[in-house]
């Protein structure tokens, strides 16, 4: 039995352009598309267009606002200036000087692939979710209409796939500098503090029931380390201990040396 449909796409025009545009394989949206009639009771949000962009917007008030990605304004234009103070950009580069290629296998909306293509590196998104991989190829494609924007959407790249499977037909020779994670685990509380927006991802998009997989395949592929963003006071992932940590007020990087 085909597992529940969580999301749909409402029909139009410029929606179809944008698509067109973007190159995305029309394989990611089978059995998504909606036309006139009322979405199947199991649909929690609905990727459609509007104002110039593609949106992903909950059919429920209680899972807050409509969610686009947008590069050019807001927090993440505002960090992608000052990316040296970022601490993800410090954990990535480690004592590196020259040039690093990054695998994001974790990109999301890719707001930190976005920081760290600011900072100067190589960097690859895989996103394996239909959706937010549309809305993150939306960003993208506005982002590099923007003349200060375009060079660092030149230093990105978008791969919509599971990363376990993409990670592992990267060959040798092409081994990434540095792996990049940031898996969505389940909240062990239910709080008013956890963002709408994460309700949304975990209600459409589900946790990363495997994350301690992809941790072991990216210490297989990364050249030099790979990189997981976790929460300050939770558990590493897997058994194996990072080589040292850098940790902020509400999140911290483990490192782990590969090369």
């Amino acid at each position: 039995m085909n597992p529940a449909i969580t999301w749909c796409i409402a029909d139009s025009a410029p929606l179809r352009e944008r698509l067109t545009q973007l190159a995305l394989p029309a394989t990611l949206f089978a059995d998504h598309w909606q036309s006139g009639a009322e979405p199947a009771e199991s649909v929690q949000a609905v990727l459609e267009w509007q104002d110039d962009h593609i949106q992903l917007r909950p059919l429920a008030k209680e899972l807050g606002n409509p969610i686009a990605v947008d590069f050019l304004h807001g927090k993440t234009g505002f960090r992608a200036q000052r990316f040296a103070h970022e601490m993800i950009v410090k954990a990535v580069a480690g004592r590196s000087r020259e040039p690093l290629t990054v695998v994001d296998a974790t990109a999301g909306l890719g707001r930190d692939g976005f920081l760290l293509a600011a900072a100067g590196f190589s960097v690859t998104l895989m996103e394996r979710h239909p959706a937010i991989a549309t809305l993150l190829a939306d960003g993208l494609y506005r982002a590099a209409q923007d003349a200060d924007m375009a060079p660092v959407c030149a230093r990105l790249r978008l791969q919509v796939g599971a990363s376990h499977d993409l990670l592992q037909q990267i060959p040798p020779a092409q081994r990434p500098d540095v792996i990049y994670l940031d898996p969505m685990f389940p909240e062990r509380q239910k709080t008013a503090l956890v963002k709408k927006e994460m309700r949304i991802f975990r209600d459409v998009v589900g946790e990363d029931d495997d994350a301690t997989a992809l941790l072991e395949m990216a210490l297989q592929r990364a050249h030099k380390r790979v990189v997981v963003k976790r929460p300050r006071k939770a558990d590493t992932i897997g058994s194996r201990k990072p080589g040292h940590q850098l940790t902020g007020t509400s999140s911290r990087f483990d490192v782990y040396t590969t090369g």
